[in-house]
């Protein structure tokens, strides 16, 4: 009983000193933070995704306190955010949201793969590993790393083989963007109107477009020479739209044998 006790006694008074020598490390080596720094955090969303292009919100909250970043760059956030960092910090407030789009419409019925693939079952696995698995080498590769690390819940894979991006969800943050190794996920305005070519094959060829996806652009240019507002080039195999010219006509669209080019405004919100 005596050596019960005496352990406690021990171990109540080790506990005691180490509360204190805890403490006093804590005083000892705390880091003052700036006020301005807290008051901004608290306004940030907190979803430290990195779309502002620091580490997380702590960061970019330091950032803007030292007027080493502006106010505008939580795409999370938008313009309700940078309106509440305006009032403290002054400056620009306009806030322009952004979505995600894939350019590309090689689903499984369309675009064929180039064999049975083995290896690491992700994107950027296949893609260092073996090139891609489809004979378009610019196409989605349809393993869904873009997916994976989206925080809001705005993408899952498709019964066709492709993301499909909600467009009520995505806060464009841009992470699935970086996570892409084919580059096809692009950002667009929310409220962009005009026309966009779902097609990322490069290859100049007609030929070997239509062997390596049955849904990519053919380069028959018939966009750009139908185009009434000539708003529309080919920018290295793909149409290119001029969208301070396009009137949103359709007749691009209309014209396309492939169906690459479409209206933003017919999309719906999940594509």
């Amino acid at each position: 009983m005596t050596v019960v006790l005496t352990t406690a006694l021990f171990a109540v008074i080790l506990a005691f000193i180490l509360g204190l020598a805890l403490g006093f490390f804590r005083q000892f080596f705390a880091v003052e933070q700036d006020p301005l720094t807290g008051q901004i955090r608290e306004i940030l969303p907190g979803a430290n995704c990195g779309a502002c292009g620091f580490p997380g919100c702590d960061a970019y909250a330091s950032a803007v306190a030292k007027r080493e970043a502006g106010i505008a760059s939580c795409s999370v956030g938008g313009s309700p955010v940078a309106e509440r960092l305006a009032a403290i910090m002054g400056g620009d407030a306009t806030v322009v949201p952004v979505v995600a789009v894939l350019a590309c419409q090689g689903s499984k019925d369309r675009a064929p793969v180039k064999g049975e693939y083995t290896g690491v079952r992700t994107c950027r696995g296949a893609k260092l590993s073996a090139g891609g698995t489809k004979l378009c080498a610019w196409g989605c590769l349809g393993f869904g790393d873009c997916t994976l690390v989206c925080k809001f819940g705005a993408l899952d894979m498709g019964e066709n083989g492709l993301p499909r991006i909600d467009n009520t969800k995505c806060t464009g943050c841009k992470v699935c963007i970086g996570e892409c190794p084919q580059g096809i996920l692009r950002e667009i305005p929310r409220d962009q109107k005009g026309a966009f070519a779902f097609c990322s094959n490069r290859n100049p060829v007609k030929a070997m477009v239509m062997k390596t996806c049955k849904a990519g652009c053919i380069k028959c240019e018939l966009c750009v020479k139908n185009c009434p507002q000539q708003c529309i080039v080919m920018d290295n195999g793909i149409p290119k739209v001029d969208y301070s010219k396009c009137i949103s006509c359709g007749t691009c669209a209309s014209k396309c044998p492939t169906k690459v080019i479409k209206l933003l405004r017919e999309i719906p919100a999940a594509v």
